[in-house]
């Protein structure tokens, strides 16, 4: 009787289970800033665990993802996938992410600095990552130029033209390494670190995938790109490899579900699946090389592979301060393309004169040449505002995201115009002073 009554339950269990596997929707949508060769490995393996269920995959940027959730709030998709941390509080301060609690056993409540998960249940950290510099191996040697190891080695005058980026305004990823230098080093003098490695570069992408795509083919040989672009390049046999700065943080890599969600059982088990032993596991494919929040994924991973729960030194220099970052989002990106981006002419030239003067000043060393060359550094280092300013709401709410439907709001064009005048004088007068300072005797 005992026995029967136990299989009985059994047996009950398992059709319950079987039919909530088959109670999930037809289809589940997921708007993502990951390319497919991350999302199709996930995609696959869940359809195959939910055979009634199909995944809908909608590739955008991170900022234009938002901008969709915010524009299709009446009938929106079901969920959304990316790296910015920010980005998730933006949809969370708006409203547009709806609470769940993750059943999944076995993922820290921590990875690096930062919780795991969003502490009031709005989206969930499936992976982590950090941010650092990929390069060729190649390239490096037919150039004969030194592996680098920290960002201000990529200030060095034998980088010049040797480095690529993509524009933060495009990439999200790109946000969050330029917020992480900012918050890691100070907001002066971390844009003082900016500046003079935009000196030395030779692109900035309008697509995060361009920068790793050409550290790859040796179309330049260093990029400042997010870890797994790097780790995925190398484990698929590129000569590449990729370093974590000392000022690095470690941020998860988030899911959430959307506010008003059609799908939401089937949202409900993307997640869980992401979260589960075999979800974890598949972050470890060649093609995706992400950090794993289940610390015991890593027993699985290769020899020599990332693991910040037990290298101590892995983004620990850093705490990443979301709210922040979320708070003058815009305004950082709006500020980069206007000094860096839309003036990288400019300030080539103008840190290549500076270069230029300072190697003559080690041959002929002068008073007069060391006071131009110090104020064309002043001069291509400033900035148009201070971090109090750019944290002011009254400041920082005037910006968002340009995009070609609909007008610039006067404010933000006003000082837009203003940043960029400021950035055509100063690297002009720069030039001018670093030409005469090595001319100087």
């Amino acid at each position: 009787m005992i026995r029967l009554a136990a299989l009985s339950f059994a047996a009950i269990f398992a059709f319950t289970g079987l039919a909530g596997a088959q109670a999930l929707e037809e289809r589940v949508s997921i708007v993502t800033s990951f390319s497919r060769d991350v999302t199709t490995p996930f995609v696959e393996a869940f359809q195959r665990r939910h055979p009634g269920t199909r995944v809908e995959i909608q590739n955008r940027s991170t900022t234009a993802g938002v901008s969709f959730i915010r524009e299709t709030r009446s009938n929106p998709p079901d969920m959304f996938w990316a790296s910015a941390p920010d980005a998730f509080e933006v949809l969370k301060k708006n409203q547009l992410l709806q609470k769940y609690t993750p059943r999944a056993e076995g993922i820290a409540p921590r990875v690096g600095p930062s919780p795991t998960h969003d502490p009031e249940g709005f989206y969930f950290g499936f992976a982590a990552s950090g941010y650092g510099i990929m390069y060729n191996t190649r390239y490096l040697r037919a150039n004969n130029l030194p592996a680098p190891k920290e960002w201000d080695d990529l200030k060095k005058p034998v980088y010049f033209g040797h480095i690529g980026i993509s524009a933060p305004s495009r990439s999200g990823t790109t946000h969050l390494t330029i917020e992480t230098i900012l918050q890691g080093e100070g907001w002066d003098k971390g844009w003082a670190t900016l500046l003079e490695i935009g000196g030395n570069l030779v692109s900035v992408s309008d697509r995060s995938f361009g920068v790793p795509d050409a550290v790859n083919s040796g179309q330049y040989g260093l990029g400042i790109v997010i870890d797994f672009f790097g780790l995925s390049a190398k484990a698929s046999g590129f000569p590449v490899e990729f370093v974590y700065p000392s000022v690095t943080t470690i941020v998860p890599a988030n899911i959430g579900i959307v506010a008003g969600a059609r799908n939401q059982r089937a949202a409900q088990a993307f997640v869980e699946f992401l979260l589960s032993e075999e979800g974890q596991l598949l972050l470890l494919d060649p093609k995706i090389q992400r950090l794993p929040v289940r610390p015991a994924t890593y027993a699985r991973a290769p020899q020599g592979y990332p693991n910040p729960f037990t290298d101590p030194s892995l983004g620990r220099r850093v705490t990443f301060d979301g709210d922040k970052s979320e708070a003058r989002y815009e305004l950082v990106n709006s500020l980069y393309d206007r000094l860096i981006t839309f003036r990288l002419k400019e300030l080539n030239e103008a840190w290549k004169a500076i270069h230029a003067a300072e190697a003559s000043l080690a041959r002929r060393d002068n008073a007069e040449g060391r006071r131009l060359v110090a104020e064309a550094r002043r001069l291509a280092s400033a900035l148009p505002l201070t971090e109090a300013e750019a944290g002011d709401p009254a400041i920082a709410g005037a910006f968002q995201e340009r995009r070609p439907d609909r007008p610039v709001a006067a404010r933000q064009a006003e000082f837009e115009e203003r940043w960029d005048a400021f950035a055509r004088r100063n690297y002009a007068e720069a030039k001018s002073l670093a030409e005469r300072a090595a001319r100087a005797r």
